[in-house]
């Protein structure tokens, strides 16, 4: 049974800007995103404060984020990273397995990734991610370097919105809508 203590704040000022854009966005009737809780189980609670200062988790939590954006339903999970390297053991294998079945009903999954050292945000698509997994297998280390990624998918801030994520959602679609009319059926 995973733990957790005050290490668990890591991310929260990405969480923070994700919610703030999530509320702008919602208040533009651009989309609708909320944040899904991780049920835990305190432990200790700090008398005082009344904080939960050591609690379990109750069970593995699927993705930080669930919505829909112009009727596209969507799921994500927000990571931090504090180097040039982003670590694939930072995304769990259960995340990954909900986000498959997600993709197979039509969903759009995605990863938003905070390389802090250089404040860039980035989009990873599901299918990305995939493919660096498999690198792993094949060989390669479990990680990927923030030069790899593909500048298209680089998040900005425009117009008062923190991390504007939907550019990079109506990039993926349009790919996604490309390569579908290339498919020739056999049959």
């Amino acid at each position: 049974m995973a733990t957790w203590n005050s290490r668990g704040l890591r991310g929260s000022t990405l969480e923070e800007l994700i919610n703030l854009t999530n509320q702008l966005y919602r208040e533009k009737k651009l989309a609708l995103v909320q944040k899904i809780p991780t049920p835990i189980k305190p432990i200790k609670i700090d008398q005082e404060s009344r904080h939960i200062t050591l609690a379990y988790f109750d069970q593995k939590s699927t993705v930080d984020y669930i919505g829909v954006v112009q009727g596209f339903p969507i799921c994500f999970d927000a990571k931090e990273c504090g180097s040039d390297r982003f670590s694939l053991k930072n995304i769990h294998s259960h995340q990954m397995e909900f986000m498959k079945e997600f993709e197979e009903q039509g969903g759009i999954s995605f990863f938003l990734i905070y390389f802090t050292n250089s404040q860039l945000f980035y989009y990873l698509r599901y299918e990305e991610a995939l493919e660096y997994f498999e690198r792993a297998k094949n060989g390669h280390g479990n990680y990927f370097k923030q030069e790899e990624i593909n500048q298209e998918y680089v998040i900005s801030c425009k117009n008062q919105i923190h991390i504007h994520y939907l550019e990079c959602i109506n990039k993926d679609l349009l790919s996604r809508k490309k390569r579908s009319t290339f498919h020739v059926d056999k049959n």
